[in-house]
């Protein structure tokens, strides 16, 4: 958690810092003399939470409060006053701030808000974690659903008109590559590309009935987008596909049951097709494709298996393909890769280390540490004491230049 102190007093500000660094190491602490500097910290840093003086010079800390919530939504605010400003700390609760602290400031007081605040923002930032993942597999289901509905099968209790809502009007359109060319590898890509291309035009969903054949639906946000559509899909596959590819598309579509009837017309008929010659994909292109997909998602439980059928290689061949192509096993290239995104986070963010080890691939907090130890000679929390001390140096000097 980064935590900004914002006082004019400075035996306040650094009392404050040197209780939070002896009891709360794993958080970072900003000091702020004046209100702007505060506004420079509150933009430039990522800050949840704000200890600020009620009175200052120049803008009291319930202007700062008041100016800075539209911008900053997610911070929580905490209020310092003196007992006869007790009037002002009322109004900032009812600016929304999360408490107050009576000057002088207890230690005891301090230690028990923050740790009431800390665990109330990590369920914060947990809740967001898992609207996060349940927006991934409400796509999944559409995904599914889609599928199933362009081979004309039952949704198997799955409700087509709550997962498919916002798709009142749409159009299909349908990539074919050719069949006897075509690999995991090249669906990879068109998967990708087609994905990124729906969601810019407006919203829409990626299946497919087979390894040569993908269908997207999709709702424009604008009228008339769809010849721009195919002409930006057709100008990056050329660039990246090295096997023949027809695009097909529909007419504007209101029923969910048109669907299977409309991608069989698609699949028999010829709207256009690719011209240029083609080549076969080779084993360097596999595995920069392997490369990039570990870098998306090596957060997750990724396995050689998992990566392997990604770019549809033989577990045992992609595994000395990738030895052979990047000089590390598949497992040293994800611990380093790991242990990279580790110390960033260690060093530029308040998380706690268990929530580190989480985001980057590690359930197992005490694994992490023992993994990050053997690699650094040092533990997480050491690693982010040296560094803190090393960022807080480079604060100081850039505050004064």
């Amino acid at each position: 958690m980064n935590i900004l102190v914002v006082d004019d007093e400075s035996i306040i500000r650094e009392g404050i810092q040197r209780t939070l660094a002896h009891h709360f190491p794993e958080h970072r602490v900003y000091l702020a003399a004046k209100a702007d500097e505060a506004a420079w910290l509150l933009r430039t840093e990522s800050i949840d939470l704000v200890l600020t003086d009620v009175r200052m010079p120049g803008m009291t800390g319930l202007k700062l409060m008041e100016l800075s919530r539209s911008r900053h939504p997610h911070v929580h605010w905490v209020v310092i006053s003196a007992y006869s400003e007790f009037s002002y700390a009322r109004e900032a609760v009812r600016l929304g701030a999360r408490d107050y602290l009576l000057k002088p400031i207890g230690k005891e007081a301090l230690i028990e808000m923050i740790e009431y605040l800390g665990a109330e923002i990590e369920k914060s930032n947990l809740r967001n974690r898992e609207a996060q993942l349940l927006r991934q597999n409400v796509r999944l289901l559409r995904e599914g659903a889609l599928a199933r509905l362009m081979t004309g099968l039952d949704l198997g209790g799955l409700a087509a008109k709550e997962l498919l809502e916002d798709y009142p009007f749409f159009y299909l359109v349908m990539v074919q590559m050719e069949q006897a060319r075509a690999g995991h590898l090249e669906h990879f890509i068109v998967e990708n590309i087609l994905t990124e291309l729906l969601e810019s035009f407006g919203h829409g969903i990626v299946a497919s009935t087979s390894l040569n054949d993908q269908v997207g639906l999709v709702t424009f946000d604008f009228p008339n987008q769809l010849p721009v559509l195919l002409t930006e899909l057709k100008s990056q596959l050329r660039r990246c596909l090295k096997v023949p590819f027809q695009i097909r598309a529909s007419e504007e579509l209101d029923n969910f049951a048109q669907i299977p009837e409309q991608v069989q017309l698609l699949a028999q008929t010829t709207m256009g097709s690719s011209d240029e010659p083609h080549y076969e994909h080779s084993n360097n292109q596999a595995i920069e494709l392997a490369l990039k997909y570990i870098k998306a998602h090596y957060y997750e439980e990724l396995t050689l298996e998992t990566v392997s059928s990604v770019v549809f290689l033989n577990p045992v061949y992609f595994s000395q393909l990738f030895k052979q192509k990047t000089g590390h096993g598949f497992k040293d290239y994800m611990t380093h890769l790991r242990m990279e995104e580790a110390k960033r986070l260690l060093r530029s963010s308040s998380l706690k280390i268990s929530d580190i080890a989480d985001r980057v691939g590690y359930q197992d907090m005490r694994h992490f540490s023992q993994v990050f130890r053997r690699k650094l000679n040092m533990t997480p929390s050491e690693y982010r004491q040296q560094m803190g001390a090393s960022g807080k140096d480079d604060y100081n000097r850039l505050s004064w230049s």
